[in-house]
Parts: C-alpha cells; structure tokens; sequence
C-alpha cells in the first residue's frame, strides 16, 4: 500500500514544538541551568547508577524519589508524583481533565505547550489574552470561572509565567482556588528563581496541583525528571493515565542523589539571580531595547528589528528564543541568563547591534562556526 490513512483530526493544523535548538557557543535559549552538576555529585550519580538493574523494570511510581520530594514538602509520597519531565505531568493533565465537552481555561501569552495538550485530547480552549504588563486579566478569568455555561474544568497558570518572567500574585490564586472546582495548575518550574511557592496553601485547596521540575535549577535538562504536588485523590486520578514505567531506572537514580544534594544548587542559583539583575540593568542602557520584568531565569525584551537582532546574536555565536512573531510577543526576544562570560559576550553583541545597525550587518566574531 502506498498511502496511509489519515492521522487524528484534532492534529490538523497543529505545528510540532520546535525550541530551535541550533548548534551554538552559548546556548541562552531554553531556559537551562549554564553549569552542569559539578565532579562530586558526578561522582555520586556513578556510583548510585552502577547499582541499578538495567534488565529490570524501574519502580514505576519511583517511589524513593518520591519520599524524598515529599519529606522535603512535608508531606506524605501520596501527595506526591513523579513523570518523564513536567511535560508528561502537562499533558497527564490535559488527558484527565480535558476532553470533549470540557474547557480548558488559558492566559496568553504563556507556554505554548498548554494549549497544544488541550487541542490533541479534543478540549476546546477559552483563551482570556492577558493586559498590559503581560499581567492576567483577574476580573475577566473569574467571571470566567463563576459562569457554569463555559464548563470550564481546568486551568494551568505558570509563575513565573512562561516567556513573560512575570510572578502571579498569590492572592489572585487564592481566589482563583476559592472562586472554582475546576483544577488549577500552578507551573513553578522556575519556583527556585522566584522564591514564591503556593506550597503553604496545597492542604487548604483540593483542587491545587503544584508542578515543579529538575530540569532548570537542578541541571538535569537532559535526564527528564519533573514532579507534582497535589491531594491524594487527584493524584489516584492523574495514576489512570500515566504511562507505566515512564520515569526510567537511571533516571530515578540521578534524580535522588540530586535531590539529596539540592543544597550544593544553590550558589549557582544565587548566581543567576544576580546575573538576571545585572542583564535586566545592561539592557536598560541599550537604546530602543525594552526588558521586561522577570522573576526567572530569563528576561524577555523588545528590541527594533528583533528578528534581525536574533541573526545577528546567532552569528556570534550566541543562540536567544525569537518570540518575535508569537501572538501578544511581538518584537521580542528572550535571553536565557547564563554564566557571567556567557552574558557579557551577549550584551556586547546586542549592543553592537543596537548602536551600529547600519555598519554591524553580521558579526565580526563567532560567524565561522557557531558550535
């Protein structure tokens, strides 16, 4: 036969998630920690690696992890689970809650993820687009939710928001919580920059679920760790559509060791909270570029000719998200902060840009290779 049938309808249209991950010298793009896990806990990952069983099935609730993550919370595991990456966790969400009939609640601009979730279980999307500031528009999203005719079952709010870097007031959440039965998701997969947590109110709202990551502070990008935090009963709920043994054995491994280490993070987060300063304060002196507020790992900024901008960058080397052209991101682009090396040579690039556009058409330095 030479032709297959076509795929399911709701994936018409939809446009694969592409993080435009190219070759580059510094990668400020996708939001990683810059610094690896350091030789000592390198050391510790090896040995706690050497003792799984490879020709065995990994745990498929990782339930040492498990312990871990919710003795750290103060909570027992039940509270507590584990998937392949937060965005197993996002979609789980998408598959449990969504569906036909069921509406999913969204805040663009936000993590372009959310909505691709909801589209591929058949949920139609009710999308409230956020106000000046990128803040969220509070009054609308609670008639929103207090109007029964919308059938709106679940919501995913990132804080900080993802592109935007913008925290999400806590007393607008707890309304949001108090307002609805609907699910609210609460994203802090960059909650270790921010240092704000809705950890103190999960017992108080059942319909709260914290989703977390080891991908940003935890510098496992690569291994797909992510975790949420949520009552007993909906995590029985989110257990009957989980995929088994999605977190694999070596997987669990590097995770707990990490997590038994978390402590040793946090000069390298302390760090890129200051860096996130000091790159807000040097784009601020660039003429015509714009940093917004950011409460992460990043700083989102408008600056003329962003796409031009973005080649430029790239042709030194130096590898930014171009938010350019997305709904509500126009002219903007997002830089990862990195190591302090990392964030001068961007500075200096953009400011290159920005001061000599009609002379700096490409970069002078970095556009033999950029790897």
């Amino acid at each position: 036969m030479d032709r297959v049938i076509a795929a399911a309808p709701q994936l018409a249209g939809i446009v694969p998630y592409d993080p435009k991950y190219l070759p580059a010298h510094a990668y400020l793009s996708a939001n990683e920690n810059p610094r690896d896990v350091d030789d000592a806990i390198r050391v510790q990952i090896e040995e706690e690696v050497r003792a799984v069983a490879l020709n065995r099935y990994p745990d498929p609730l990782a339930n040492d992890l498990r312990d871990l993550i919710a003795q750290a919370n103060g909570l027992d595991r039940d509270w507590v689970l584990v998937g392949n990456g937060g965005d197993e966790l996002l979609f789980d969400t998408a598959l449990a809650w969504g569906g036909p009939g069921r509406t999913f609640l969204n805040m663009p601009p936000t993590f372009s993820v959310y909505a691709a979730n909801a589209r591929l279980t058949n949920t139609p999307i009710m999308d409230i687009p956020r106000i000046d500031g990128f803040a969220i528009d509070e009054l609308r999203v609670l008639q929103a939710l207090a109007d029964p005719d919308n059938g709106i079952t679940f919501t995913i709010v990132a804080s900080p928001n993802n592109p935007t870097g913008l925290m999400v007031p806590t007393e607008f959440l707890e309304r949001l919580l108090d307002a609805t039965d609907a699910l609210v998701m609460v994203d802090e997969a960059y909650f270790e920059f921010s240092r704000q947590t809705m950890r103190p109110q999960l017992e108080r709202h059942k319909n709260l679920v914290i989703l977390r990551t080891f991908s940003k502070a935890f510098s496992l990008a690569g291994v797909r760790i992510g975790y949420i935090l949520a009552h007993p009963d909906v995590i029985r709920e989110y257990l009957k559509v989980r995929q088994p043994y999605s977190v694999d054995a070596v997987s669990q491994a590097i995770a707990r060791v990490v997590f038994r280490n978390r402590s040793a993070f946090e000069p390298r987060i302390q760090e890129i909270i200051s860096e996130r300063g000091r790159l807000a304060d040097a784009l601020r002196t660039l003429p015509g570029v714009v940093p917004h507020p950011s409460e992460s790992n990043w700083v989102l900024f408008a600056v003329p000719d962003a796409p031009d901008a973005w080649q430029f960058l790239y042709d030194c080397g130096i590898l930014v998200r171009d938010f350019s052209t997305a709904p509500g991101l126009e002219g903007t682009l997002r830089v990862t902060v990195g190591t302090p090396e990392q964030n001068d040579a961007f500075i200096a690039a953009l400011r290159d840009f920005v001061l000599k556009p009609a002379v700096a058409t490409s970069c002078t330095e970095g556009s033999e290779s950029h790897a």
